[in-house]
């Protein structure tokens, strides 16, 4: 897939880790183009655009920022008509030990309503950056779920392709709406990993009874 990824940090460089690892064309996009550069520069398959024309091929685009930043990070892209967009944004307080949405709306949906000629998926929300450097294996038969969300199957399915391509396991979360759970969800795994002390070399993931 040819994927854009808008953002440098923590998540951004490593989903570009990734993403080439997988074979995938990853072009990358951020406010500070020499640090998109440097970034591209460091991982073959991967090329540094400005905005006006990192999305004009896209199959998909990852938005690797934080929420607050996330609607004008996509409107500056341009035309995003049928582009699928990838949200992994969390609402998170300053001390990141809440959410500022919930209940009635959530980032994802909030997102879509701005961007509304897009398809919007909610994903690798409750992923921490340092899994998603390091891979999805657990060891013992453990691989890391990531849950998405959303309204469109075909923008779903190419993310599910994308997530599996990467080698996580992707669960279908249902529609855009439910990134009202998802969200909070990723709220109790920081909580585990900072405020309980656990680290970040962890995700949550559901039982199944066979």
């Amino acid at each position: 897939m040819n994927i854009t990824v808008i953002g440098t940090g923590n998540m951004g460089a490593s989903f570009v880790k990734q993403l080439t690892r997988a074979g995938h064309q990853v072009t990358i996009t951020a406010r500070n183009l020499e640090k998109a550069k440097a970034l591209a520069a460091n991982h073959a398959g991967a090329q540094a655009l400005s905005v006006e024309t990192a999305a004009t091929k896209a199959d998909a685009i990852i938005v690797a920022t934080a929420y607050a930043d996330a609607v004008p990070a996509l409107t500056s892209l341009g035309d995003l008509r049928g582009k699928v967009v990838i949200d992994i944004t969390n609402p998170l307080t300053a001390d990141y030990m809440g959410l500022t949405l919930g209940h009635s709306t959530s980032a994802a949906e909030e997102i879509a309503k701005a961007v509304p000629e897009a398809k919007v998926v909610k994903a690798f929300n409750t992923v921490f950056a340092q899994v998603l450097a390091e891979g999805a294996d657990f060891g013992n038969g453990q691989r890391v779920p990531v849950y998405f969300a959303g309204d469109d199957t075909a923008a779903k399915t190419t993310v599910s392709s994308l997530i599996e391509s990467i080698g996580f396991a992707p669960i279908d979360a249902g529609p855009l709406k439910n990134a009202r759970y998802l969200e909070p969800l990723a709220g109790l795994n920081i909580y585990f990993g900072y405020g309980a002390g656990k680290g970040t070399a962890i995700a949550p993931f559901w039982l199944d009874r066979a």
